[in-house]
C-alpha cells in the first residue's frame, strides 16, 4: 500500500496485495487520513468484483458525513453494478475531478 498526499486529498494506491489484504491494512490506517478526501486507487488489480469494493461502502459513508470524498478508481467493473453509496471511476484524474465539484458544491451549500 502507498499512501500519498495531494494537498487536501489522500491517494491510497493497492500494489500487490489482494482486495482482502488491501482492505485489512486499510482499515487499520484509515484514521491518520479520514480527515482528508479519499481516493483509493485499485487500478492495479486484474481481477475484481464489485463483492470486492463493497467493504468500501462503510468508508465512503463515514466521509460523506464528515463533508469529505471517497473515491474509488478502477476500470475493471460494470458501473451499472456498483453500490449507489460508492463512486468509481475509471481513471485517476476524474477522481480529482470528482472531488473538485464536490467540493465546489460544499462551498456552495449543495
Amino acid at each position: 500500500m502507498v499512501i500519498s498526499q495531494v494537498g487536501a486529498t489522500t491517494v491510497v494506491t493497492q500494489e500487490k496485495k489482494s482486495i482482502e489484504e488491501f482492505v485489512a491494512v486499510f482499515k487499520a490506517k484509515y484514521a491518520s487520513f479520514e480527515q482528508n478526501n479519499i481516493i483509493v486507487n485499485l487500478f492495479s488489480l486484474d481481477k475484481l468484483t464489485v463483492q470486492g469494493i463493497v467493504p468500501f461502502e462503510s468508508f465512503s459513508n463515514s466521509s460523506k458525513t464528515t463533508y469529505h470524498s471517497f473515491v474509488i478508481v478502477t476500470d475493471k467493473l460494470n458501473f451499472d453494478d456498483i453500490p449507489a453509496g460508492l463512486d468509481v471511476v475509471p481513471t485517476l484524474q476524474e477522481a480529482y475531478d470528482l472531488i473538485e465539484m464536490e467540493e465546489i458544491e460544499r462551498d456552495l451549500g449543495l
